[in-house]
């Protein structure tokens, strides 16, 4: 008996370290990851849609590409289909130059992940260049890499997340919706994968359904948790987490995966800002971007966050859900615990000061840095706050918030299902930065409502709204926030929007968000488009509240202290402009002037010391000023020649 049962242990174990030494990813965690793309799906019958998916006509193996470019660097990622074992591990670039198509780079295809990636330095960003990734002898994926538009007075950007994996079936609408938007960029704030052991053959199906969309234009794709295989991420620093759940903070599945999904995803962007990485090797990517004058800072912030179980009391059925609506918020807020982390910090306040190529500044990541969501997964249940979101920790949510407001940023994000604008509250409300978050690209995952359990409207709701509940509120964790929109899915719960999916003419409070950015005028304008136009309506029409238009200053709703005299720069038009007060030291902010003759705002006592410069506050400096009388003479300032 005893032998018996040794024997069947020994061949158990067996079969699972022959499992595991089969697999890309070690440890018994790494054991099912990515079954739908692994090398042997050849070698067994297709099992489910996933695997059905990947095995596709060998012409077809190119699935698509995502690139940027950016200080004269092109970067492009090619995903390729499972390739069979006899087929070349390489993939070729081709570019049309001059009338005629030359080979400009070849690539490894990367396994596990099926990526190639291409790198050409130096790059004319002036030139539009018809380009095609191949492999083999008939494989091709064609496209354009578009000039930066410096030259277009409004730069369009396309803000989207969260496709449920509750629908497999076309995304046409979308891609049409989104054609004839034109945006010159596309954003994609996460959750592009919902099949959280399958991201190879998940992401394949997101770029190849979005594909006659991506392949004409830059694109910024970050991951979010369910990308890595997770319901919610804290990744405090890239340790390992003890479940998929996330809530002790760390990486579940092995970093091996995590690495993959990452170079998948963002390999393309510009190179990080700061290359170390964190625990395990997993890398970092936070970085910039700038797209026709619009510079954009693209943040992890996931990677830095301090998980609350253990770190915090528990105050609802789990630990990141706070229901007691008795609860002490500041008990939450602890000094240990980290938001975006020193380094994205210090990015953040250096990309605050260079203003090279830039015009005006913007921030994606995400998710939201408040808790803009009450009701969760039904109208039933009631949060008084959610831990998932960057509302908390408070104090890591103040300190990124005043470094976006330095830049005089607004913030994109999606994570939330729910489509909200709002405007953050830092000391007082309406002193911070705006935020708009986008809706669900398909929302059957998981739906969330904004109604105040009071059913009232906040402080000084929105003038002319047609929606109830705008206005100055507080979320669970105590942060001010200023409602302007929201997009409340017409169903009372999840259950609900998921049976009503598949129908063309229902609101599910899906759909995605474009934001113009008005060069110059400085105004930025935010829209929020339906999923499913309704056919009855002719052309689409935004949800109820939007459009919302801000101007630029609008992202630092201070009331100044006073201003200094008009500043005059011989030979520019726009200066760089910054302001710090010198009791504190803190830099109140770094921006473009708007127009000759700009008067620079203060805030608090002073004094002050203005620093002036070209395209960084570098030029020129004053100390020990105070706020100036209308009637001021001038700063007539010289900065010198721009180094060649």
């Amino acid at each position: 008996m005893r032998t018996c049962r040794l024997g069947m242990m020994l061949a158990f174990w067996a079969a699972v370290l022959a499992a595991v030494a089969d697999s890309p990813f070690p440890g018994p965690r790494g054991e099912k990851l990515d079954l739908a793309a692994r090398e042997d799906i050849w070698t067994r019958a297709p099992k489910g849609f996933l695997e059905q998916f990947v095995r596709v006509p060998r012409d077809q193996v190119v699935a698509f590409a995502l690139y940027t470019h950016d200080r004269g660097v092109l970067k492009m990622t090619a995903m390729l289909f499972p390739l069979r074992p006899d087929e070349p591990r390489e993939a070729r670039l081709e570019m049309q130059l001059d009338g005629q198509w030359r080979e400009v780079a070849r690539a490894p295809v990367r396994y596990p992940g099926w990526s190639a990636h291409f790198r050409i330095e130096p790059w004319d960003a002036g030139r539009s260049v018809p380009y095609r990734v191949r492999h083999g002898a008939t494989a091709m994926f064609e496209g354009l890499i578009r000039r930066d538009p410096t030259d277009k007075e409004v730069i369009v950007v396309a803000s989207i997340s969260c496709d449920s994996n509750a629908d497999r079936g076309g995304r046409e609408e979308i891609v049409e919706q989104l054609r004839r938007h034109d945006p010159d960029l596309l954003f994609f704030a996460g959750d592009q994968v919902y099949d959280h052991t399958e991201h190879t053959a998940a992401f394949l199906l997101w770029g190849t359904r979005l594909r006659d969309v991506l392949r004409d234009r830059p694109v910024v794709c970050i991951p979010d948790d369910h990308d890595v295989g997770q319901g919610n991420l804290w990744g405090e620093g890239g340790k390992v987490a003890d479940s998929p759940a996330g809530d002790s903070g760390g990486y579940f599945y092995p970093a091996e995966y995590v690495r993959m999904v990452e170079r998948c995803q963002t390999w393309h962007l510009p190179d990080p800002a700061d290359p170390r990485p964190v625990e395990q090797g997993i890398g970092v990517y936070f970085t910039r971007l700038r797209v026709g004058g619009v510079d954009f800072a693209i943040l992890e912030d996931r990677k830095f966050k301090s998980g609350p179980r253990g770190k915090i009391p528990t105050m609802g059925p789990r630990p990141d859900h706070i229901v007691d609506p008795a609860c002490d918020p500041s008990a939450l807020d602890l000094p240990s615990l980290e938001l975006l982390g020193g380094r994205q910090l210090k990015f953040l306040d250096e990309w605050a000061q260079d203003w090279t190529g830039a015009e005006i500044k913007a921030v994606l990541s995400q998710t939201a840095f408040c808790g803009a969501v009450h009701l969760h997964g039904s109208r039933e249940n009631r949060l008084v706050a959610d831990l998932d979101c960057n509302g908390w920790p408070q104090s890591g949510r103040r300190k990124a918030l005043e470094a976006i407001r330095r830049a005089l940023a607004c913030h994109l994000c999606g994570d939330q299902h729910l489509a909200v604008v709002i405007q953050h509250g830092i000391d007082d409300f309406r002193d911070g930065p705006f935020g708009f978050t986008n809706p669900a690209m398909v929302n059957s995952y998981y739906g969330r409502w904004w109604g105040p359990a009071d059913g009232k409207p906040g402080g000084r709701p929105i003038p002319g709204s047609p929606l109830p509940f705008t206005g100055d509120y507080l979320d669970g964790l105590g942060n001010r926030i200023t409602m302007h929109a929201y997009a409340n899915p017409p169903f009372d719960s999840t259950k609900a929007m998921k049976e009503q999916q598949r129908n063309p003419r229902a609101n599910l409070g899906d759909g995605y968000a474009i934001v113009r950015f008005e060069k110059k005028a400085l105004r930025i304008v935010f829209e929020c488009w339906p999923r499913h136009p309704d056919p009855s309506d002719g052309d689409a029409v935004q949800y109820p509240g939007w459009p919302i238009v801000l101007g630029v200053d609008d992202n630092d709703g201070r009331t100044p202290s006073g201003r200094l005299p008009p500043i005059l720069v011989e030979g520019v038009e726009r200066p760089v402009v910054q302001v710090v007060r010198e009791t504190d030291g803190e830099m109140l902010y770094t921006r473009r002037a708007p127009s000759r003759g700009f008067r620079a705002p203060l805030y608090g006592k002073g004094p002050f010391t203005l620093r002036v410069g070209r395209d960084r506050p570098d030029g020129w400096i004053a100390k020990g000023l105070l706020p100036a009388a209308d009637d001021a003479p001038p700063f007539k300032i010289h900065l010198p020649p721009p180094a060649r």
